[in-house]
Parts: C-alpha cells; structure tokens; sequence
C-alpha cells in the first residue's frame, strides 16, 4: 500500500514534549543609543521537540517504521497535545467559523451552545483546517452561542464560512527539522527516541 502524506504517528509511547512558539520578529537597534524598533511579520508556527520513552522492540517497531517512511524532510505527520494537556473549558456545541474573510488572530465562531461560561479557556488547544491553534483568553460564549476567540498562531489563510473548528484532539501538520532520524538499542534490547518538528504548511 502506498504512503500517503500527512502519517499518523503511533499511539503512546510519548515522555516529553517541548512545545516552541516561533514569531517571525525583527529587531533593528540604533547603534549609538540601543533604542530598538521592533517588526512583527506575519510568519507564526509550532515547533517541538518530543522524547519517547523506551521501549521494547515490538513496541518501538511502528515508530521506527513511521520514521523511515517519512523519508527525512519529504514527508509530514500529525501532531498535537497529548492526554497531559487535557482541555479545560467547556468547548460544547458543534463550533464553525461565523463569517467569512477573518484573519488576524481574532475570531468569530458560533454553534458553541448558549451562554456557556468558560466556554474555552487560555491553553485549550483547537483545530482550523490544518492549523493547530492555542487559545489566550478565558472566553465565554454569548446568548446566540457565538464565542470570540484569541488565539496563537491566527489562521494563515481566512477559513471559510461555517468551516469546522475541532476541539477533539486538536492536531496540526508537522515536518521533521532533520533528514536524519537517529535511535539507540541498549544492551538490554530497549530502543530510544527523540525528534524535532516544525509546522508545515
């Protein structure tokens, strides 16, 4: 069967993620007073660094096939916050984008269920499309079920009306920093693993 890209990475097996957010911001400093002007660009991604724990080679056998198949940089995969980071808002209702042509990283949604307190909360995660998307803010959701959203990175591209916001198990679409892929085997036969990603898009 042929591998199609993105891939889903096997279950479990994760001990630690780093999560990097990564601004594109420029800085020009006056060289006689160090004042500093400061340009925020529109470039916004995820970056991680992730350890797994070890395993015994039946266990650790689909990852070492997940990252060959990746065949270095070429290919991507799915990825977002594991069960450690569980949601803390209500995130009800079956939420879609209200209104068409939003950019920025403020958004209108609606169908989250009518005056929900805490409807999402800062650091519950969501997905737009294929964007991974952090929420800033506590916000709840108004008397016609609409929420207005903060969030880190903002849509790249302006999602359509009434386009699905998933609030499940969030991913987004990742590559490998590296064309290499590296794991050790210990005397004992445990084999070890630790990658880095970035957004891709």
């Amino acid at each position: 069967m042929a591998i199609t890209f993105p891939i889903t990475l096997p279950s479990g097996g994760i001990r630690e993620i780093d999560w990097i957010q990564i601004d594109a911001v420029g800085g020009s400093p006056s060289p006689y007073t160090f004042s500093e002007e400061v340009f925020e660009h529109a470039g916004k991604r995820w970056g991680i660094e992730v350890q797994l724990v070890a395993m015994k080679p039946a266990d650790a056998a689909p990852w070492n096939a997940a990252f060959g198949s990746l065949r270095g940089r070429r290919g991507t995969f799915y990825f977002g916050p594991t069960a450690a980071q569980a949601q803390r808002g209500a995130l009800s209702g079956t939420p879609l984008i209200k209104g068409a042509s939003q950019t920025g990283g403020t958004i209108l949604i609606d169908g989250c269920g009518n005056g929900v307190v805490n409807w999402i909360r800062k650091d519950d995660w969501l997905q737009i499309g294929t964007g991974l998307h952090q929420s800033l803010v506590d916000a709840d959701s108004n008397g016609s079920g609409e929420v207005t959203l903060e969030l880190w990175p903002g849509p790249r591209t302006a999602p359509a009306d009434n386009a699905a916001v998933t609030v499940a198990s969030p991913k987004g679409i990742f590559r490998l920093v590296s064309n290499e892929r590296r794991f050790n085997i210990t005397l004992a036969k445990m084999f070890g693993r630790s990658f880095a990603a970035y957004e891709a898009f």
